[in-house]
This record gives C-alpha cells, structure tokens and sequence, in this order.
C-alpha cells in the first residue's frame, strides 16, 4: 500500500471555502441523519433477506454486516471531505478539485446516472408489492415481473409527485421525510418483534439437513452483497454529503449523519434477516435454502406473515411497501438535480442546470431527472433487473472519493479538516479496496452494461466540447484524470476473467480473484496519487467554481 509523504506546509496550500450562494442551509443534525436513513431504508430490506437467504442460507447475516463494514470504509473518506468542503453534489466536485475535470466528470456522469435510476427502482418496488393485491400493474415475463403499460403510468405518476415535492424546497423536504423515516422505523420494529413472538425457529440456523449455517460455502455470502442488493441497501449514506452545503453545521452534522445512518440501518438489517430466518416456515426449506421460493414472489415478508396468521401485520407491510421505498425515491429526486448542478457548476455540463427558483431548488434539474428517471422504466423495467446496474454504478462513483482524500491531503496539507481520518493512507485505501471488491463481486452479466454506459458517457462529453462555449468549459486536464481510465478498464478486465455473473470467464477464482483486486487496487491508488494536479491548480479549481456560482447568481438577481 503505497504510504502518505504530504506536502510541507507551505504559503499556498489552503484555500478559502465559500458555500454555494442561493442554497439554504434549513437542515439540521436530526434532518441530515434522518435524510440518510430515510434514504436507506428503501427497497432493499423488502427483497434482500429473501435474495440473501436463497444464496448463502442462514449466513446472509455475515453478508449485511459485511457490507455495512465495507460502505463504512468509504463513507468515512466522505465525512473528510464533506467537512471539509461543505458544498452541494460533493461527490461531483472533489474529484474536480484534486484531479480536474476529466475526472469529475467520469465520476460524476455514472453518479448522476446511478441517482436518477434510483428513483425509478424505488417506484418499482413500490409498484412491485402493490401488485400483489392490483395485479394489473405488473405481468411476469421470462420468470420476473415487469410493468404493464397502466404500470407505467403509474410510475410516471409517482416520479411526478416526488418533483413537486421536491420543488417546494429543503426545509419542506426535510419535514416531511422525518416523518416517513418514523413510519419506516416503527414498522421495521414492529415486524422483528411480531415475528419472533410469533415463530421463531434457532434450528434453521445450524439444522444439518437444511445445509448448515452457510450451505453454499464462503463464496456467495459475498457474491449476495451486490446480488441480493445487500450494498444496494446501505448506498443512501451518500445523503449527508451531498446535503452538506444545505445543512447548519456540517462539522457536525456531516459525520454523525453519514456513519450514523449506517451503523443504524445495519443494526436494522441485521435484525431483519435473522427474524426472516427463523420466521419462514419449515415446509418451504424441503429442497434447502437455494430452493426457497413463495408463490407471491412480490411481496416475501406479506407472504409469511399471511402464512403465520397475522393478516394484520400484512396489510401494514403492503401499506409500508409503497410508503418506505416512495420516501427514498423522494429523497433522491432531490440529490440528482443537485449532481446535475455541481456537474454545471464544473463546466462539465449546461450551464442552465445551476438556475435555482426562489425555494433555492435546481429546477431545471429537477426537470431532467424526471425525464431520465421515467425513460428508464423501458429498458428495466423490474426491481430485479435494476438492481445490479445501480450498485456496480453507484459503487463506482464513490470509489474516486478515498483516492481524492489522499490526494488532497497532499495537495492542501494546511486546509482546515474539522473531521480527520487517523492512520494516513490505511482507511482511504481501505474504502477504495472495498469499492473495488464490491464492483469484481457484482459479475460481468451486470458490468458489462455499466462500462458500456460509461462509455456512451465520454460521448456526451464530446459533445458537450462541440456544441458549447469552449470559453466557459474548463480545460481538461486529462494529464492527471486518466488514471480513471486505468481503474475502470482494469475493474472490465477483472471482471471479465473473475468468477462471478454468466460470462465471465472463471478464470480468477475464489480467494485468487479478491487477491489480484487487492494488488491492482494498490497500482491504481498510487497513481492518482501520484498523477494528481499540483497545490495551485487545486487552488484555481476550487476558486473557478466559487466564481462561477457567484456570477451566476449575480446575474439572476
């Protein structure tokens, strides 16, 4: 692992943070941890103890703690940099600072696709359980269900809602997610308690005749953390950054709220799976935990409980099942136009995307994100088939996060960092070790899509550089930004040759494969390191941002 040798302190290595005019800092430290609960608490509990479950049996347990470790390990870089730079779309911009603006954009293109296929995948679920008891919203094709065009509509009417919402400003915003969060909590708990009164069974635990506690092995606790959207289920975390510039004291705030929601969801998580464990009746366990199955595959936690008698306990998850992953549709409705805006706030995009109405919203891209948002309910049009593509997507866009730290460390030794990572270089390369496992583990069927989408991301960009005013765009500096190139090339090649998804070519198997991410990770670690901007030119893009902003509003007033 390549070791820390920061700059010496030195006239110009520091710059002045400047938070971003025309936001409105109405969120406070319960809001900000509530927002990234509330983001959290999505859709992914409603599928993933089931998905877990079928792939590595009673040790699906390790598989949500897990996860929780390795998005703690990444998260925890973003606690540096949000405090440090409290500004909206973080998870754009810091990149920009330290590498430029090839590198902002590569990581900014996939986050902003990956926020706005969010909101259509949390409407899908909604849908999904809905249909259980409306079955024209959905029909099943080649085993999985999908939307009907009424469906559709549907969901288009969902999205809808969730802009006007949004359109009414963060404070408002705020609000009423804190009352949804409250709703998600109190069902989570109430399920957990009813269902270990009702039927708890320790024996589906360790029962030989069931497989053991892992009945498949070590492999498929891990291959289940991007598969059975266990990774999926902790990535609203992201919510503390990204509101940082519109919450009161972020050297607070931004910490608590981003560890906090993880390490209180993965409590949550944890308790869920071992209640759907010991709850499911042991006459759907005949053919082992890989053939586990219900005969409503949309709604899993309903069905037991029907199946346990408590028809009560049912109707409030049916009612829970629109409502909890609605409220994190709600929430990132609001983060993708803010990604939209740091993108333009770079250059990386049109600059009408950092217009704000008068509640301090990016209206113009709250607009786009509900076109993008109902455009893909066409070519994913199930839960199942969105899933993957979001984790590998939204993984990828974080991983930037712990090179820009060590980088930045080194680029501004003397910037203020109210919050500090211990250890030097250990718990950055440690996030982006962990973001790189998470995306080899997702499998090729899936990543072979998302580096397509990459792909058709640097055509946009071309076209951006054709089509706009060069002398607003900022140069490049592809010098410092291209070893993104070299990790996602080196991520399609890894996974390519690993083990995990059809097509792939098992080459790179079990313990072999996580070992040569390991070795490629700490390649690539070192070369950001070592191609990053110099101390100015960080300096220069933080201040080309400010300015920008403080033109852009200027002139609207």
């Amino acid at each position: 692992m390549p070791s820390q040798n920061p700059l010496s302190s030195g006239p110009h290595t520091s710059v002045t943070v400047v938070h971003d005019k025309g936001l409105k800092r109405d969120i406070g430290k319960t809001g900000l941890l509530f927002t990234g609960v509330g983001s959290i608490i999505g859709s992914g509990w409603l599928f993933g103890a089931f998905d877990a479950a079928s792939m590595a049996g009673p040790a699906a347990v390790l598989s949500w703690a897990i996860g929780a470790i390795l998005i703690i390990f990444v998260a925890l870089n973003y606690s540096e940099l949000g405090v440090m730079f409290p500004v909206a779309g973080g998870v754009v911009r810091y990149p920009h600072y330290a590498f430029g603006s090839f590198a902002s954009y590569t990581s900014g293109w996939i986050t902003w696709l990956s926020a706005a296929g969010t909101v259509g995948i949390e409407v899908l679920a909604a849908i999904q359980y809905a249909s259980s008891y409306m079955p024209w919203l959905m029909e099943t094709k080649d085993g999985v269900l999908v939307l009907t065009v009424p469906g559709i509509f549907v969901s288009i009417a969902m999205v809808a809602v969730f802009c006007v919402i949004n359109m009414f400003g963060v404070k408002f915003f705020a609000q009423f997610n804190n009352v949804l969060v409250w709703w998600k909590l109190a069902v989570i708990v109430l399920i957990f308690v009813v269902l270990v009164i009702l039927a708890f069974n320790p024996g589906h635990f360790h029962m030989a005749e069931f497989g053991g506690f892992a009945p498949n092995g070590l492999a498929p606790i891990f291959a289940s953390l991007p598969a059975a959207g266990i990774v999926f289920s902790y990535l609203g975390f992201r919510q503390g950054v990204e509101f940082a510039g519109e919450t009161k004291n972020p050297q607070k705030n931004v910490p608590f709220a981003v560890v906090g929601s993880i390490v209180i969801t993965a409590i949550i998580y944890i308790l869920l799976q071992v209640a759907f464990i010991g709850a499911i009746p042991t006459e759907l366990l005949k053919d082992g935990w890989g053939g586990l199955s219900f005969s409503n595959s949309a709604g899993p936690w309903a069905e037991i409980a029907i199946m346990l008698g408590a028809m009560w306990l049912a109707v409030i998850l049916y009612i829970d099942a629109v409502v909890s992953p609605a409220d994190t549709g709600l929430i990132f409705t609001a983060l993708s136009p803010r990604l939209s805006y740091s993108q333009a706030r770079v250059g990386n995009a049109p600059s009408g995307l950092t217009k704000l109405n008068k509640r301090g919203i990016p209206w113009i891209g709250l607009l786009v994100t509900f076109i993008v948002a109902c455009f893909l309910f066409f070519p994913f049009p199930s839960w199942a088939k969105m899933v993957g593509f979001i984790t590998s997507g939204t993984v990828i866009s974080f991983g930037s996060g712990p090179v820009t730290v060590a980088a930045l460390r080194r680029q501004l030794p003397d910037q203020e960092r109210p919050f500090r990572l211990p250890g030097g270089d250990t718990l950055p390369f440690l996030g982006f070790l962990a973001a790189n496992l998470i995306v080899f583990w997702t499998g090729w069927d899936t990543n072979w899509k998302l580096f397509l989408a990459m792909a058709l991301g640097y055509v946009v960009l071309g076209l951006h550089y054709v089509f706009s005013d060069r002398s607003k765009i900022p140069p490049l500096q592809f010098k410092s930004g291209w070893w993104m190139l070299l990790w996602v090339g080196g991520l399609a090649v890894l996974s390519y040759l690993g083990d995990y998804g059809e097509g792939a070519l098992g080459v790179l198997t079990f313990g072999w494969g996580e070992l040569v991410c390991a070795i490629f990770t700490a390649i690539v670690f070192a070369v950001g390191i070592k191609t990053r901007l110099k101390s100015e030119e960080v300096i220069t893009n933080v201040e080309n941002t400010k300015q920008v902003s403080a033109e852009k509003i200027d002139g609207e007033e």
